[in-house]
């Protein structure tokens, strides 16, 4: 089964609009493990709007799922990463300002770069995942990189889902293909929701995970997260 990875971020949102510690970003994370999800998603932005180092590096002694850090490789983040070490790193070519992610990697023009960051990190023992259209050729310089996984960028496939899914699914398809002849592992993330996942999953081959947040909180409020947890695992069942 594709494993569920919840991204917290907006919990942290919730709970930095007021200040204090209500929702407590720790504990529920430790819920959602325990409602059955498969790991936890972070994505620590340099002015902490949402997720805060110290929520990063409080998670980490605490969480028995896999712990997926995402962001921006700066030196910060890379500094950060490598102390905490958690199971997986997302890297993503968010600038700093970025309000959420919007596209893949060139893996092309920042071959070198990703490389060298990438080299780092499995030197620490942490699985590399980078963020990526579904660019065939693009997803070849990928590979060079030497990075683990990649993640697919879905918001294009979430966009045209009602009007054609069997149209707009077709790159990703292709993709999936592509990553599995380069023996890359496969993740994807970016507006999957209740609605889209299970014919995602279903049609993209070797899907190992997928990352979602802000759907799955929305939900939450509606169904209660226990019970959203349960109804998005049912989806990749």
């Amino acid at each position: 089964m594709t494993q569920l990875s919840v991204n917290i971020n907006k919990l942290a949102t919730l709970r930095n609009a007021r200040g204090g510690n209500n929702p407590d970003v720790v504990a529920t994370a430790l819920d959602i493990e325990r409602y059955g999800a498969q790991g936890i998603t972070v994505h620590p932005r340099p002015d902490e709007r949402h997720i805060r180092r110290s929520d990063v590096r409080a998670l980490k002694p605490l969480l028995t799922t896999e712990f997926n850090i995402e962001g921006y490789p700066s030196e910060d983040f890379i500094a950060l990463v490598l102390d905490v070490r958690p199971a997986q790193v997302t890297l993503v070519p968010d600038p700093p300002d970025a309000l959420t992610s919007n596209a893949g990697w060139d893996a092309r023009t920042h071959k070198n770069f990703l490389q060298e960051v990438i080299a780092r990190f499995k030197g620490a023992g942490i699985r590399t995942s980078i963020f990526m259209g579904t660019d065939s050729e693009l997803i070849g310089h990928a590979a060079d990189t030497g990075t683990d996984r990649i993640e697919l960028y879905t918001e294009p496939y979430a966009v045209g889902y009602h009007a054609d899914r069997e149209a707009v699914v077709v790159p990703f398809v292709k993709a999936g293909e592509r990553a599995a002849e380069l023996g890359l592992g496969l993740n994807a993330g970016h507006d999957l929701d209740r609605d889209n996942l299970r014919y995602f999953a279903q049609q993209v081959p070797g899907l190992r995970e997928v990352s979602i947040g802000h759907a799955l909180i929305c939900d939450a409020l509606r169904f209660g997260l226990e019970n959203t947890v349960q109804l998005y695992l049912r989806e990749l069942r």
